[in-house]
């Protein structure tokens, strides 16, 4: 072995040993524990110990021998510990990766740590393996300790990434980019040293023929060392999936995903000659002999971000990086520490905030992060959504300049930007989530709605204010937010945390029948059955058309037709026959409705109707939002704020919709049609597979002449197939009202597209032949770079991404459909108008 790569070596191990040290003096005692002993836990298999697996599970750990301090730690918390040696050594090592012992190192960073093993080993014991790191995963977790396991196969960068996407992997979004991240980042926990930081940084471009002459010559033995691979560059492709994945990250952390995000902007601005983070620390490993700033990855990520924004003079997204930088490392500059470990962080800090010229009040506010509310929270989201949009724009234009096709895949690029729509796409009725992780408690003590009517300086709807209604604390609250109908508003308070039991509501309103006992008990019921921390959505759920899981209805909240009635003993107690048709004049006594609802992406919507005909309008709107092989609401919620009747209007209205509901959802192959009386008036609903149509009838013959006019056949869609004869009921039971979907139809010489639009019409292309991987690509391609050719407003980002399926035809001749799954990546991209041109008119 060279005397270069002995020193390169050492100094190595007495890095790691001073990372360790660092990590540790960071970390609550649980965490420290679980940190030094899961490698005993992965060395050992053994009944006595948490992860313990039956089989053939490998195990040992290459070059690790558990220490006395290894023993100790675990007979305190284990009663029984092996201590014989391991024959076998089937694990490479396990290295932390991200941002343990680095100055990004904080209260709620997680421990990611890599599994390496040989390539060869055999599938069946990975699988075990597998399952006994989920094991470990749960017992850290119940000592309140993230530790999340990846295991990498020691040549996985010398192959195609085929990696499945979940809520931590990011499938095939990155690959090249992954490492580059890791070797800028890994800390060796146990097992071999890696091997590209001994290698001279100037050697990186022909990286694999110089290791491999250091192994012929005998300079070095591959069993002592963790060779991922040379990493000269990064494929120019991959840029756009890291983006979408530091994007889809950023939903929940913005301040470390705006940092991440920018840097693969700065990397997209570099190329061809870009200059990763991973090679500028290892010129500063291989050059100098003290472990400083210039050695830490977060430092490194924040000069390589910095730089490019200087060379841009964006001077606004500067200094929010700082402020994300800032925020990331947790230390409160503007407040005395006692903490000797965290002298060297607080140092750096300090120097980097002098040469930014921050003022003592800006750090304090920074420091008062933890007591912001509304206004500045509104501020840094916006700060930080307009940064993210921006690098994500960017970077489009760059793929579109450079002619680059997306290497993430189809299903993957799909479920993203799925959830990047549910997360940030405005639209009207949705709620937006305007707290990521910003501030921890934004509830107010008071928040006032006030009403204002038509024909006023301002425009006509509601307003919310964090104030009451004093005219002097009025005067000086600009407002939060307007909507034409109330409920959004209490919606949006509620759902970002503005409101909770003890807050008190203020109304004033000019025109709406609705009164403050109301307007609070309104809020009170929606507190009361709506939570607003569930599960994130499921890839399988983002895979399919969203259907409605939560569905709260408020009737008669600003129009309630009872509002005038007389207080009498007979009209509480009398019985009424049709609440949508009552008296002689057939008046309904459901004034207005709002629905409030959660759907399986776990977007929150709000709908309001409020005319003479509401309850024909929302039935309509409702049912819109179901496509027909969608499951029922998992819950229905219903309240009436009638001041007469209200138990009855309840009743009816849930009847009819339940009715309904079972109609659009179960109507199969016969068409069923549902007259209702209301506001004087008969309406007919005409339920069919491809939705619900809505007909005003002036007598009985416009039932069968509305059925007559529309042709009802064995297909609404009267589709051109070639193959199956029920494509065109599969494809009915799965448009769904918003969405863009293209449905591949099979044979044996190619195949059939037929794409349904936002408003469910469908196109038939016959006869395609070649890729749908390719096809697929391209058309994903056109819908995000669409946008972005005549300008690049960062409100013009589109997340909303079709949808693709593949209708099988299985063994019992019968047709299923499954979401697209892609069998390899593309190498280019292609021109999609011609792609997408029927075969008769090429």
């Amino acid at each position: 072995m060279s005397q270069e790569i002995i020193q390169l070596r050492d100094k190595s191990d007495e890095f790691s040993r001073l990372r360790v040290r660092s990590a540790l003096a960071l970390m609550k005692k649980d965490e420290a524990n679980v940190f030094q002993i899961f490698p005993l836990l992965l060395h050992y298999n053994a009944p006595s110990l948490p992860g313990y697996i039956k089989g053939d599970v490998p195990a040992g750990i290459s070059q690790f021998n558990p220490t006395k301090e290894h023993q100790t730690l675990a007979q305190q918390l284990f009663s029984n510990v092996p201590d014989h040696a391991v024959e076998q050594s089937d694990i490479i090592g396990l290295y932390a990766m991200g941002s343990t012992s680095s100055i990004g190192q904080c209260s709620e960073s997680d421990f990611d740590i890599w599994i390496c093993y040989e390539h060869t080993l055999d599938p069946d014991r990975v699988a075990l393996l597998n399952k006994k790191s989920w094991e470990i995963t749960y017992w850290a977790e119940s000592l309140g300790v993230e530790l999340n396991f990846f295991l990498i196969p020691d040549n996985k960068f010398r192959v195609t990434n085929k990696a499945s996407m979940s809520n931590e992997s990011c499938g095939t979004s990155q690959h090249m980019l992954l490492l580059d991240e890791f070797y800028r980042t890994s800390l060796r926990v146990a097992g071999r040293r890696i091997l590209w930081r001994q290698i001279p940084h100037e050697h990186e471009h022909d990286y694999d023929n110089y290791v491999k002459n250091l192994y012929e010559t005998g300079q070095i033995n591959p069993d002592d060392w963790l060779d991922l691979g040379g990493l000269h560059c990064v494929p120019a492709e991959e840029l756009f999936g890291a983006t979408l994945w530091q994007l889809y990250k950023g939903i929940d952390n913005p301040y470390k995903a705006t940092l991440k995000t920018i840097l693969m902007e700065a990397y997209s601005w570099e190329y061809p000659n870009t200059e990763l983070i991973s090679t500028s620390y290892k010129k500063s490993f291989q050059e100098q002999d003290f472990y400083d700033e210039h050695l830490d990855p977060y430092c490194l990520m924040l000069d390589k971000v910095s730089n490019y924004l200087i060379s841009i003079n964006d001077l606004q997204r500067l200094e929010l990086v700082r402020v994300c930088f800032y925020f990331k490392t947790e230390e409160m500059l503007s407040k005395q520490c006692n903490n000797e470990n965290n002298a060297w962080r607080r140092t750096i800090l300090n120097k980097l905030v002098k040469q930014w010229g921050w003022t003592a009040s800006q750090i304090v506010d920074l420091d008062n992060r933890n007591n912001w509310k509304i206004r500045e929270v509104k501020q840094a989201n916006h700060l930080l959504l307009d940064a993210l949009m921006l690098s994500y724009s960017n970077l489009i234009k760059f793929a579109r300049v450079n002619d680059i096709s997306e290497s993430i895949s189809a299903e993957d690029i799909g479920i993203l930007s799925r959830k990047l729509y549910a997360a940030h796409e405005t639209l009207p009725g949705k709620v937006d989530i305007i707290n990521p992780n910003i501030s921890p408690n934004l509830i107010e003590h008071d928040l006032s709605l006030i009403q204002i009517p038509e024909h006023r300086k301002n425009k006509a709807g509601w307003y919310l204010f964090n104030s009451t209604l004093d005219p002097f604390e009025l005067a000086s609250t600009p407002s939060l937010g307007y909507s034409p109908y109330l409920s959004k508003l209490v919606a949006w308070s509620y759902v970002n945390g503005l409101y909770d039991e003890d807050t008190t509501l203020h109304l004033y309103n000019q025109g709406s029948d609705l009164v403050d006992k109301n307007l609070n008990q309104f809020a009170k019921d929606l507190y009361a059955v709506f939570p607003i921390y569930v599960p994130k959505a499921s890839d399988k759920a983002l895979s399919e058309p969203c259907a409605i899981k939560h569905l709260s209805i408020f009737l008669n909240v600003e129009k309630d037709p009872t509002r005038h009635w007389q207080d009498t003993e007979e009209s509480e107690l009398n019985q009424i026959d049709n609440v949508m048709a009552y008296g002689e004049h057939k008046e309904s006594l459901i004034g207005s409705i709002d629905f409030i609802y959660r759907n399986s992406w776990n977007e929150v919507r709000t709908l309001h109707f409020n005319s003479q005909f509401s309850v024909v309008e929302a039935l309509n709107t409702i049912l819109s939002k179901m496509h027909q092989d969608a499951s029922p609401p998992q819950q229905i919620d219903l309240f009436c704020y009638s001041r007469h009747f209200s138990e009855q209007i309840c009743q009816s209205f849930g009847s009819k919709l339940n009715e309904f509901i079972q109609l659009r959802l179960h109507t199969v192959h016969t068409r069923s049609v549902q007259t209702l009386w209301t506001g004087g008036r008969k309406f007919g609903f005409y339920f069919e597979r491809k939705g619900v149509s809505l007909q005003h009838l002036e007598s009985a013959v416009d039932i069968y002449s509305h059925i007559s006019n529309k042709k009802l056949s064995a297909s609404s869609l009267n589709l051109k197939t070639t193959h199956y004869d029920q494509t065109a009921d599969v494809i009915e039971s799965h448009i769904s009202e918003g969405l863009i979907q293209f449905f591949f139809e099979n044979y044996h010489n190619g195949f059939n597209v037929y794409i349904a639009n936002a408003e469910n019409d469908v196109e038939t292309f016959l006869n395609f032949a070649g890729s749908k991987n390719e096809f697929v690509q391209n058309v994903n391609r056109f819908y995000t770079s669409n946008n972005h050719l005549s300008n690049t407003d960062v409100e013009q980002v589109n997340f909303n991404l079709p949808q693709f399926y593949d209708i099988t035809l299985n063994e019992d001749k019968t047709l299923s459909l499954n979401p697209f799954k892609s069998s390899t990546l593309v190498a280019s991209a292609q021109d999609l108008i011609s792609a997408l041109t029927p075969a008769n008119e090429q």
